[in-house]
């Protein structure tokens, strides 16, 4: 099980990783820095981290592309670190599965900040344990319904499965949850989620909504999340945020 502040850093320009890797190691982190994807790799390999900052421009492979391996493979937190300011490639970023986008040159404590903040609401140690002691220990009118799990950025099916989340996606059903069987308007979720009201913030937003509905493989459900055109969204199911 990986350290509770083990990270690894993608970063091919030397002097920027190193600079990152010393302040956060101050911080009180335990930094691995590699220059490319394939030493990343390599890396994940033999050990475990919780997060990862990756830059988007690297020189083996696209940043995006290993984000998207990230997600779909691991639990790692993914905080992308990019010189690329544009709306299209935050768009884009998130829509590969990243918590969180940054740009450069980044102000290092508050990307110190941004890691503790991530770090501090997953407890990777106890996403298992949790989920099995949930089945075993609750009434069962408590197991009839989803459950949003504040200290794990996580949400159980009503069977018990486990379903972990990204920070936007926590975000996003936490709003919803607030409202069961009420729709939310898109507005609200959009500064829910910190997107601009505007053609791109709307992709990202119906970007995360067609993620979330995505996570149904291997489950015995789906996520409730219904439509409401042309207004917002809701969860349409009970619902507990714990």
């Amino acid at each position: 099980m990986a350290d509770n502040k083990r990270i690894i850093i993608v970063e091919d320009d030397r002097d920027f990783r190193e600079s990152i890797m010393e302040y956060l190691a101050l911080a009180g982190f335990e930094v691995t820095g590699v220059s490319s994807a394939l030493e990343f790799y390599l890396n994940i390999a033999e050990e475990q981290y919780l997060l990862v900052i990756l830059d988007i421009s690297l020189p083996d492979q696209d940043g995006l592309v290993l984000a998207e391996y990230v997600r779909k493979n691991t639990d790692m937190r993914i905080i992308m670190l990019t010189a690329q300011s544009s709306q299209k490639s935050k768009v884009t970023a998130y829509e590969s599965g990243a918590d969180l986008y940054l740009t450069k040159p980044v102000d290092f404590p508050e990307l110190s900040a941004s890691i503790a903040s991530i770090l501090g609401r997953l407890n990777a140690s106890t996403v298992n344990r949790i989920g099995q002691e949930k089945n075993e220990s609750e009434p069962d009118h408590e197991k009839k319904q989803w459950q949003l799990q504040r200290n794990n950025w996580s949400m159980l099916t009503p069977e018990g499965e486990l379903i972990q989340l990204t920070a936007k996606e926590f975000d996003l059903i936490e709003k919803l949850a607030s409202f069961p069987n009420q729709i939310v308007e898109r507005q609200v979720l959009l500064k829910t989620l910190d997107y601009e009201n505007d053609e791109f913030g709307n992709r990202s937003l119906d970007a995360l909504i067609h993620r979330l509905r995505r996570k149904k493989n291997g489950l015995s459900c789906r996520i409730p999340i219904k439509t409401a055109h042309g207004s917002g969204y809701c969860f349409s199911e009970p619902i507990i945020i714990i």
